[in-house]
């Protein structure tokens, strides 16, 4: 009898609206980043703490992924940024229809950033294609640093990983370069940004990359 590689179906299909939804993002004029993380790394921190310190020629909007809920959907919309929930009721993570079909509810033509914050998970997001430019890896320091050695699939296929929360290195007694090695070990083309939305530290060196990545695709 023969297999029925339904898997491989599955992902080929995801692969082609992922393949319209960045269609649209180049036509449209928009740089889009997929944001993974695990519950509580820092993710809308991050969103909202980047978008604080762009420049007024980068209009940001959010697409919103949760298990439920729109608590953080609320908080982004509170400081002015287009925003459209998304809850996978259940699900660990986004997929590229349900980006397409959220992209209906946003503003397109005032935007040309966009940020989308995928499920709390460190395994499912990442092999699921969305149609972004980036995938930015978010890691915070209270969850160790030993999670690119535990989850290698997910720093495999990150563009950007931003270490946060880094007000609290020395009380986790978190060792930087071994964090970095794990990276290294299975992406050494990924770029490593230390910052703490607290205190601000490291964001400056983040968002002028990502303007400078932004204006090279967009501007």
């Amino acid at each position: 009898m023969p297999t029925i590689p339904v898997v491989k179906d599955i992902l080929s299909a995801n692969d082609q609206v992922a393949l319209e939804n960045r269609n649209l993002f180049d036509s449209q004029g928009i740089l889009a980043l997929n944001l993974m993380a695990s519950p509580g790394a820092g993710k809308t921190s991050a969103i909202l703490s980047t978008c604080a310190l762009l420049p007024d020629t980068i209009r940001p909007g959010v697409i919103e992924g949760d298990l439920a809920s729109s608590i953080d959907a609320d908080t982004i919309s509170g400081e002015g940024i287009p925003v459209v929930q998304i809850n996978t009721g259940g699900g660990c993570h986004l997929d590229a229809p349900m980006i397409k079909a959220g992209l209906s509810s946003l503003p397109m033509e005032d935007i040309n950033l966009l940020f989308v914050e995928n499920v709390g998970n460190l395994v499912c997001p990442a092999n699921f294609k969305l149609g972004t430019d980036l995938n930015v890896v978010v890691a915070s320091v209270p969850e160790g640093h030993d999670k690119p050695y535990k989850y290698p699939g997910m720093f495999a296929a990150a563009d950007v990983v931003l270490l946060n929360k880094a007000d609290m290195i020395e009380v986790f007694e978190f060792d930087v370069d071994y964090f970095q090695r794990g990276v290294d070990m299975v992406n050494d083309s990924a770029n490593l940004f230390v910052i703490s939305c607290k205190s601000g530290d490291g964001l400056q060196v983040w968002v002028e990359w990502l303007a400078e990545r932004w204006h090279n695709v967009v501007g």
